[in-house]
Formats: structure tokens, sequence, C-alpha cells
């Protein structure tokens, strides 16, 4: 997920256990770092990333 925020010009703000923080034109966003997200999360962010809410 980080991969794909990123590549749609997110950049990485901090890090800190096993979440991201990023941030684009005053937006920020925490992405869990873990190998699976869960369905909700997962569906919650690529929303926020095509520019839902």
């Amino acid at each position: 997920m980080l991969k794909r925020y990123q590549k749609a010009g997110w950049e990485v703000l901090r890090r800190k256990g096993s979440h991201v923080v990023v941030g684009k034109n005053g937006k920020r966003e925490t992405i869990p770092m873990h190998k699976e997200l869960k369905k909700g999360i997962e569906n919650y962010l690529l929303k926020r990333l095509i520019g839902g809410k």
C-alpha cells in the first residue's frame, strides 16, 4: 500500500513502529505496515488514494 501512495506522489513524513504517516497537499494518512491489511482498512486507504474523502 505504501508503494501505491508513493507512486501517486505522497511522501513519507515519519515512521513509528509498524505504521508510516504519509502526506500530500496538506492531507495525511497513516498506513499500517503489516503483511496483510484487513479488508476495511485496505478499502479505506484505496478510496483515499483515488481522491475520496
